[in-house]
């Protein structure tokens, strides 16, 4: 991967050209939202703006760099929560709009491997998260692995729920139900899985919610 769009200075302007950075990235998520990461091009997106190829590049170098700058946009659709005295409703205010905006942008979480997240957007809400899990009075390494562990269980569970609801497309029955029946069907061979089964398409929220408490209680626990 090319070096990260927020490390590269901005490129001095001759003159002003039409488009802008905002733009783009406005056009770039309406497009990702519509047809997902894998029908983006520069191409598609320059027809999009109604502009050459040439005016683009100008403004973005790579096609990561627009998959950067809208990935730090829908971050900035989460709200950081004003910093309260109870850590832990903080953490999930905070880590359930991140989950909303995930739902909301499908393609987003999917794009997160590999990618450095230096963004503006993303910056600020890891700080917050960082200063509100230091509530438990860890610092250091051990703080750093706290907030990993939210933040992709977060991921974790919007990248489960985004491949479980794309259910019921082209007339076929929801996915969980064919779970549930594959399930049923293999009971030997899985019995713990056929007796308590996988999330039904009405557990997400409160399934999220419950494990989120799990990890926040160990953080809790610790001395």
């Amino acid at each position: 991967m090319t070096e990260s769009v927020w490390l590269r200075k901005d490129r001095p302007r001759r003159e002003a050209p039409p488009l802008t950075r905002e733009r783009i990235v406005a056009e770039a998520v309406a497009l990702l939202d519509e047809e997902g990461a894998g029908r983006l091009t520069m191409r598609r997106l320059a027809e999009r703006l109604d502009t050459g190829s040439t005016t683009l590049y100008w403004h973005v170098e790579t096609k990561d760099d627009v998959l950067e700058l809208a990935l730090d946009a829908v971050f900035g659709d989460v709200p950081i929560p004003g910093a309260g005295e109870d850590w832990r409703a903080d953490v999930v205010a905070l880590m359930s709009g991140w989950r909303r905006a995930m739902l909301d942008h499908p393609w987003s979480a999917s794009i997160l491997g590999g990618r450095p997240l230096l963004g503006p957007n993303v910056l600020a809400r890891t700080d917050f998260l960082y200063a509100t899990l230091a509530g438990t009075g860890m610092t250091g390494r051990e703080l750093a692995a706290a907030a990993y562990a939210v933040a992709n269980y977060v991921i974790g569970s919007a990248l489960m729920q985004i491949g479980g609801q794309g259910d019921g497309q082209g007339g076929e029955e929801p996915a969980a139900k064919r779970t549930a029946e594959h399930l049923a069907r293999n009971r030997d061979r899985y019995p713990a899985l056929a007796a308590h089964g996988h999330l039904r398409g009405d557990d997400w929220d409160a399934a999220f919610a419950q494990g989120l408490d799990y990890i926040l209680d160990g953080l809790a626990r610790r001395p």
